[in-house]
């Protein structure tokens, strides 16, 4: 399969759109961890268009608003309408005191508090906010924001966030924002599966943003979750392919995994998977972005770069040649499960 071919697989989404198979996550854009420039962050999403990046994802809460208006800026800027945005509801932003402000692992960004809202109201506001902040007059997809245990902390307080989207009317709200074609798809992004089986029970949903839970290191959304995809033609987006980084840096000291420093466990996991890549001349971040795109419920990997060298990376990855054999040693080593889909090609 051509690179081309990789890239631009047609959509199995039920929309008048197609996703570019490597879908572009403007995360670092806010500033994750450390400062992007404005300068790198544009540099960053021209190289992603060039690149034949059609799908970029975004939220309000990254960098409390700077994602999304970066984003907007460099779109707007390069002339780009021929593309995918996917943006997040369920956090609005306000301006507050220094000692209010939440930003959470995103520095030098604005003096701003995180409200939890998934009402009716709630979701109208952040959708209307976003278009403000990207500069545009619609998006694509709208994915309900953290409304997993690992977001919420907790399953009790994730089941109270769920209920409150379906009893204070935000699905409701989604619902008009699409039936009016102000949008054109509906979902979730979340880091827990489980939430999104749940979800698919209460109500009809055209996509899931899953962050972290079907990479090299963690396959459990193969027993119930991706089938059940498959099974009701909803679309899976692959967020943190890299899990928060550790899979694209390796296990070197202070390696990210799951937005925290990596466990001594998993570094463990993580240099085994490394001594295999490195047997079978293969890159990581290869094995990593290819892996997440080899199952068929599975419609774009969704990787998040902070410069323009990153992007260029990240499309190469695309195109390496993989062994069969890579993915034969990493089930017998039990590196990931026997059931991981990995014998056809991908994008087939």
């Amino acid at each position: 399969m051509t690179q081309k071919q990789r890239r631009n697989k047609p959509s199995s989404l039920k929309t008048p759109f197609a996703l570019s198979r490597l879908g572009f996550g403007a995360t670092r854009l806010g500033n994750l961890y450390k400062k992007v420039s404005d300068e790198d962050a544009f540099q960053c999403v021209a190289a992603a268009y060039e690149q034949g990046i059609r799908y970029f994802d975004t939220a309000p809460q990254y960098g409390l608003g700077v994602a999304e208006c970066r984003l907007g800026q460099a779109l707007e800027k390069i002339g780009a309408r021929d593309v995918v945005i996917s943006t997040k509801v369920g956090r609005l932003l306000e301006d507050c005191a220094a000692d209010e402000a939440t930003p959470e692992n995103f520095v030098d960004v604005p003096q701003k508090r995180i409200i939890f809202d998934y009402s009716y109201d709630g979701i109208m506001k952040s959708h209307e906010a976003s278009l403000m902040r990207l500069k545009r007059d619609r998006v694509n997809i709208l994915l309900v924001h953290d409304i997993c245990a690992f977001s919420q902390g907790g399953l009790e307080a994730s089941d109270r966030r769920r209920r409150e989207l379906f009893d204070l009317g935000g699905y409701r709200a989604l619902d008009e924002l699409k039936s009016c074609g102000q949008i054109d798809a509906i979902g979730a992004g979340v880091n827990d599966w489980d939430v999104c089986v749940k979800l698919l029970h209460e109500a009809d949903f055209d996509c899931f943003m899953l962050a972290g839970r079907y990479t090299l290191l963690e396959q459990s959304a193969l027993e119930v979750f991706l089938p059940l995809c498959q099974d009701r033609g909803v679309s899976v987006l692959l967020g943190s392919p890299f899990n928060s980084g550790i899979l694209a840096t390796g296990a070197m000291p202070n390696a990210h995994y799951n937005y925290r420093k990596a466990p001594q466990d998993v570094l463990v996991k993580v240099k085994r998977i490394q001594a295999i890549c490195h047997r079978f001349d293969t890159p990581m971040m290869a094995a990593a972005i290819q892996f997440g795109l080899s199952h068929p419920s599975i419609e774009a990997v969704v990787a998040g770069p902070a410069n323009a060298n990153e992007v260029v990376t990240l499309t190469k990855m695309m195109d390496v040649e993989i062994p069969g054999d890579f993915w034969s040693v990493l089930k017998k080593e039990g590196l990931i499960s026997v059931m991981s889909p990995v014998d056809k090609e991908v994008g087939s």
